[in-house]
């Protein structure tokens, strides 16, 4: 069996200016990086020729260790629309380089259904990410050379709020004291790193909607607090210009192209679990703008990405989903369902029973939290049996919900025309009534806890004691009328991991709360949510090398 990248590698790619030109893009807002990879100047939304294509969301069930197939399945369903005559755009978000050289591995898409060039997507591609770390470590070497020369805002060290950040699962930089050496090298304090994706530099990248929006936002970010208890702002130190200048280029989002040419934006990646989980505002645009269908995909399971998509992202950008593609396999409902990874080859109808629960809940809260039209799409594997896959479309029907059978891992498109044709029934003939799961004049509890009973399923929510004070002390500064954005762990709607399915019963324990002022909403951190992952006892960085000639193998 080939693996992900040597499919890649024998794809003969068309030139990026042809898959330019297939979308109507101008000469003048197009700029060509190598042969395969370019940007698209973000002007080009504020000219009158635009589509308006309909956006499909593809999200999935609780994630395992058995896998969903959810960046796949988007990329095959654009594939899809694509063979059946659909004019189509896909717009992704960028891999973080921690988990390509962690657990996952690349993350551009598998077997027949990736976005290429495959290795330039999972490294460094166009080099928005070292921008973007660039301007979060800009504004932190300013917050402490502005205490190390006198410290004329008053900044109270150790009530700094914003972290350094690196691109790379690194544990050992979660915490660190800095500005050891004696007076010239800085001020002694404690310290710490998060992963690029869990900066707030990059909600605000993926959220901004315009350059001057970018400046605007980067300005509001509070970076801490004076002695007197009052926020410090990237604005009150002078750092939002030269920043500016480092994203200047990163925010132009990144076309590429699917292994069939259907054309692809890749730009932007915030983590799910920590962050609001989806490709920027800008490429989602740009794609509507684009095509008639534009395919998107929020990361992690509908509780996180989905959520966070349609309660912040939609909510910002004025955007409105037309469908909503929820993946699953039977293998993973079969894990919710108590089976160990190892059993998931054999028919068990009593585990998959157990386990469907989880994909209705996820279906559900899209159907009647959301009122959205969707649609299931099941991953299949040679393992699964008729009479598995009966009874999953005997319990979606019951929700009124149609179950689509999906191949693209193994047969491209081809395999995703009957997904595609109907995400065009639902987008033609399905009305939905779009509706948040909280409204804006809601106080921040009062959102944090309507996610958790209508989303999560939860009874409620516990407030550490400092938790308490946080939200007091944010809806005191005039942030309460901010969306909230819970990270919480990806595998189970509660914050305990070990509770799969659809668990029942459960409260959500609020350890943290703290503001994203710049992206606009407020961070509630829930059981034990990590910004700085590590690497596992074998990383995937293990299995990677370059032959002579320059070619990348290990690579997923």
């Amino acid at each position: 069996m080939k693996t992900d990248i040597e499919i890649a590698q024998e794809c003969k790619l068309k030139p990026i200016t042809e898959i330019a030109e297939r979308v109507g893009v101008p000469d003048e807002y197009f700029e060509q990086y190598g042969k395969y990879k370019a940007k698209v100047d973000y002007n080009l939304l504020g000219t009158s020729k635009s589509k308006n294509g309909k956006l499909v969301l593809v999200t999935a069930m609780t994630p395992t260790p058995a896998g969903e197939g959810k960046t796949t399945t988007t990329i095959g369903l654009a594939d899809g629309l694509s063979r059946i005559g659909k004019n189509v755009v896909v717009a992704l978000r960028e891999p973080s380089l921690g988990p390509v050289f962690g657990v996952k591995g690349g993350a551009a898409g598998g077997g027949y259904a990736q976005v290429v060039p495959m290795e330039d997507i999972n490294l460094h591609f166009t080099g928005d990410f070292h921008a973007i770390g660039a301007a979060n470590n800009l504004l932190a070497a300013m917050i402490d050379n502005h205490i190390y020369q006198g410290n004329a805002l008053g900044i109270d060290p150790r009530r700094i709020t914003w972290r350094r950040c690196v691109d790379m699962n690194d544990r050992q930089l979660r915490y660190v004291v800095d500005g050891l050496g004696g007076r010239v090298n800085g001020v002694p304090r404690e310290d710490g790193y998060d992963i690029t994706v869990a900066s707030e530099i990059m909600a605000i990248f993926c959220l901004a909607s315009s350059v001057d929006d970018l400046k605007a936002r980067l300005a509001r970010i509070i970076v801490g607090y004076t002695y007197d208890e009052k926020p410090v702002t990237a604005g009150d130190l002078k750092a939002v210009g030269a920043m500016t200048a480092l994203l200047k280029d990163a925010i132009k989002p990144n076309l590429v192209q699917t292994l069939e040419g259907t054309p692809a934006f890749v730009h932007g990646g915030p983590f799910a679990n920590i962050a609001h989980g989806c490709n920027s505002v800008m490429a989602t645009r740009m794609a509507m703008h684009l095509g008639d269908y534009a395919v998107t995909e929020a990361g992690f399971g509908a509780d996180l990405g989905a959520e966070k998509f349609l309660d912040i992202k939609c909510r910002t950008a004025g955007l409105t989903p037309s469908a909503v593609v929820m993946v699953a396999t039977i293998r993973a409902l079969k894990m919710h369902g108590g089976l160990l990874k190892t059993q998931l080859g054999e028919e068990n109808l009593e585990a998959l029973e157990k386990g469907i629960p989880n994909l209705l809940r996820h279906v559900s809260n899209i159907k009647n939290v959301y009122k959205l039209p969707s649609v299931v799409a099941v991953n299949r594997f040679p393992t699964d049996t008729d009479a598995e896959i009966e009874l999953i479309i005997k319990r979606c029907r019951e929700l009124g919900v149609n179950v689509v059978l999906s191949t693209v891992w193994a047969d491209g498109g081809r395999g995703g025309e009957e997904l595609a044709r109907e995400v065009v029934r639902l987008c033609e003939e399905e009305k939905g009534d779009f509706t948040y799961s909280y409204e804006d004049e809601m106080s921040l509890k009062e959102k944090i806890a309507a996610v958790v009973k209508k989303v999560y399923g939860g009874d409620g929510v516990n407030y550490l004691p400092s938790a308490e004070k946080q939200i007091a002390q944010l809806e005191a500064l005039g942030f309460g009328g901010c969306p909230v954005c819970l990270a919480k762990t990806q595998y189970s709607f509660s914050d305990d991991p070990t509770r799969l399915g659809a668990p029942n019963g459960f409260t959500v324990t609020v350890k943290n709360v703290k503001i994203s002022a710049g992206a606009g909403f407020v961070v509630v951190l829930t059981g034990d949510i990590m910004t700085m992952p590590g690497l596992p006892k074998i990383p995937a960085a293990e299995r990677i090398d370059v032959d002579s000639t320059g070619k990348i193998s290990g690579l997923f």
